[in-house]
This record gives C-alpha cells, structure tokens and sequence, in this order.
C-alpha cells in the first residue's frame, strides 16, 4: 500500500494526534510497558495534558513479575511523578511460556509460588495487588483479555481513549493494525481502532510512524528520562531493532533470555528457576533441538508417525490444543489443494526455496510440536480472541477428554 507522507515531522504529527485526543475524549490513559516507545508516548502525553489542564494523567502498567530490575527502577521514577495518577497491576495474569512443551503457560505474581517470585511485590503508590480492588478480574486471566476489559471498567461508559506506544515499523502485525481498512476509527483517523462494535474505547497510536532513530532522537534532545537496560544492551552488542523489553519467556523472547546472565546476572538465577524450562531454552533456543534447525527424523518413524508420537507424549490440554490447530490446517489444505496444485499431505517438506515453506507436510507439524510453537505460527496461524476465551475453559477441565475428541489424521 503507498505511503502518504505528511508535511510536518513525527514529532509535531504526534503532538497534534494527542491535543486531537485530548480534546475528543473525556478520559484518557497511557498504556505504559516501561519500554523506550511507551516511555516516549508517556512524556508526550505529560506535555498534551498540562497544555490541557488534564493533570494528573492516568497510566497503566501491567508488571509481569520477571523484569529487568533497570526497568523496575525506570518505571517505579515515572509512576512516581506528581503529574501521573499510576494502576500498577500486579495480579496473577496467565502467559505464555515458549521454553517448555510439558507447562506452556505459566501465571505471574501466582500466590502458590511466591517462594519463587522473581522478585518482591513492590510497595510503590498505585500499585493493585488486590483482585477486590478490580471487580471484573479474576485468577488466571489471560494478559490479552485483561486489557480490553480493564478499558471499559476504567472508561465508566464515558468516551475514553487508550494511548498505546506501538510503531508500524516494529512489525507487519503492528503495520497492519494501522492499515486495516475493515476496522472503525474514530473521527477517519486510522491511526485510532475502537476496542469493539458497542465500545466507547479506543486505542490511539500517536507514534505509529515513527522509527527507532526517531525515539532516540526526540528522547536525547528533549532531556527525557528513560530505561537504562537499553545502554547495557548497546554495550552488549544488541541491535537498535532487536532491544526490546517484555516477559522473558514468550515465543519470540525466548531468544533473549540469555540477555539477563549478561546484563544483569543477580536477577538471572530466578529468571531461571520461575518457570520450566527456562534454563533449557535460554541454553538452546538457538539450536536443532528446539527445531531451530535440522531436525533428525528418529530410526523406524514416518513424519507422520513421529508427529502422532509427539502428540501423546503431550499434556491432555497442550495435546488436545495441537489437534484441534493440526485439523483445521489438514482440513484447510483438503478443501485448497487444487487451487495449489497439491495431491495431499507430504510425509517429509519439501525443499523448495520459492513456496516449499507454504507447502502441507507431515513434517511441519512435528516441528511445530519440537519447537513449542504454541499459536502454530509455522501453520500461519494467529491467536485469537476465541483461543484466549478456549484457553480459560480449558483450564478448568471444560476441554473433551481424549476418547472423545475428533480426529482427522492425526
């Protein structure tokens, strides 16, 4: 799609997305990660609001327990500000765990296993440690279904708008949730998405076409405050695109968990010990044996047998979850394969550099297994909301039990 450029810069573009908020909302908040962008959004929108007399300004900070301690101590500088009325969440909220096949998910500030805490619960103002004080909460939310629910409780019903620090230069994903032409913006600005059909939030996005030269540019010559992890990641030889801050054991940054031996290496020892697997993936994350690479075929197996032998080597929940992803995908190719001019389902992929990726095979779903690709991104499958309400039924023991799950193939 082309890019329409604007005839101002990023930075005066994105103090006018924000007096454009500010004067159509009557509540707004910051959804703060600590990180450099969400830091940037945070002291912009500080600027809006005082020009607008909305001080103090409401942010939101959802602590996921292992953190860098560099960005504790950013986070805890900035939610102490005069001019910031902070919602500190620190609740067991459900996550992905990508370092481990046996426990895929695993539940920060979780009372059961606060022995194993990462670290304290901090003491700060506007810290919620109590689900009582969030009525719509409960044990095991997912991060993904906490997020939009606490908009509309903190919406009240008004018309409230959620700043969010994402650049559509991080990703396709992030680009595409700027671009996407089906969903509702408010007032034709598309770099604004309601949060649902009947919903009086919207998430705001002032930064989206920034780039990262763009962050750290405004943030040195504006004097800004920021989170230091980044100079000792610029020390350690990370890359610009590739220093980013979030729980250490998800899907992609399960490649960065040896970060935390280098930077800093006090915190390591129960980064490693609060989840398992975690010393495992930080080791091999990199590697053949979590499928990263060549992947051996075990002596007597098909792709196909070694993939059913995968799945019963799997909890019942993670078994009946890859199942159910591996029907839709075998069923999808069943109803396409002409249009691909495919016969069927490969035993083994096929290696051909232009579409052999694109092609079924047997072998891609064992992969997705030894790579614990959870949201089988190898198949080009998404999470959806539908999974996140699936995922807490699941937990509950509301999944079939294995005599009477459907099979096709697998």
């Amino acid at each position: 799609m082309t890019k329409r450029y604007l005839d101002m810069d990023v930075h005066a573009a994105a103090l006018r997305r924000l007096d454009f908020v500010f004067e159509h909302f009557s509540r707004v908040y910051v959804s703060f990660s600590g990180g450099k962008d969400s830091t940037v959004l945070l002291h912009l929108a500080l600027e809006a609001a005082a020009r607008r007399g909305r001080l103090p300004l409401d942010v939101l900070f959802i602590d996921l327990e292992a953190q860098y301690q560099e960005t504790i101590r950013h986070v805890t500088a900035m939610l102490g500000r005069a001019d910031v009325r902070p919602h500190w969440i620190c609740l067991p909220i459900h996550l992905r765990n990508a370092v481990s096949g046996m426990a895929p998910h695993w539940l920060c500030w979780d009372e059961a296993a606060q022995r194993r805490w990462v670290r304290p619960l901090p003491s700060a103002p506007g810290v919620i440690a109590d689900a009582a004080l969030l009525p719509f909460f409960r044990r095991g939310m997912e991060f993904e279904e906490f997020t939009p629910t606490f908009a509309e409780w903190f919406s009240n019903g008004e018309p409230t708008a959620c700043l969010v620090g994402i650049r559509a230069q991080e990703s396709l994903n992030r680009w595409r949730t700027i671009r996407n032409r089906r969903k509702t913006t408010f007032g034709g600005m598309p770099w604004t998405t309601r949060l649902g059909p009947r919903s009086n939030v919207f998430n705001a996005y002032p930064l989206y076409d920034w780039t990262v030269e763009d962050v750290w540019t405004a943030t040195g010559r504006s004097g800004w405050s920021y989170n230091h992890i980044y100079d000792l990641m610029q020390a350690a030889g990370v890359p610009l695109s590739s220093q980013r801050i979030c729980q250490p054991y998800g899907d992609d940054q399960r490649r960065s968990l040896w970060l935390y031996q280098i930077l800093e290496p006090e915190v390591w020892s129960r980064v490693v010990a609060r989840v398992a697997g975690a010393n495992y993936g930080a080791l091999y994350s990199g590697a053949r044996i979590l499928g990263n690479h060549g992947v051996d075929l075990p002596a007597g197996h098909s792709w196909k047998s070694y993939t059913k032998l995968l799945l019963r080597s799997l909890p019942p929940m993670a078994e009946y979850h890859y199942r159910g992803k591996f029907l839709t995908f075998l069923l999808w190719w069943r109803r396409h394969r002409r249009q691909f001019g495919v016969a069927g389902v490969a035993d083994a992929g096929i290696r051909d550099p232009e579409r052999g990726h694109n092609i079924p095979s047997w072998e891609r779903l064992a992969r997705v297994i030894i790579r614990n690709d959870w949201w089988c991104f190898e198949l080009k499958f998404a999470a959806t909301q539908n999974e996140y309400d699936w995922q807490t039924a699941a937990r509950s023991g509301q999944y079939l039990p294995r005599g009477q799950r459907r099979r096709h193939g697998t």
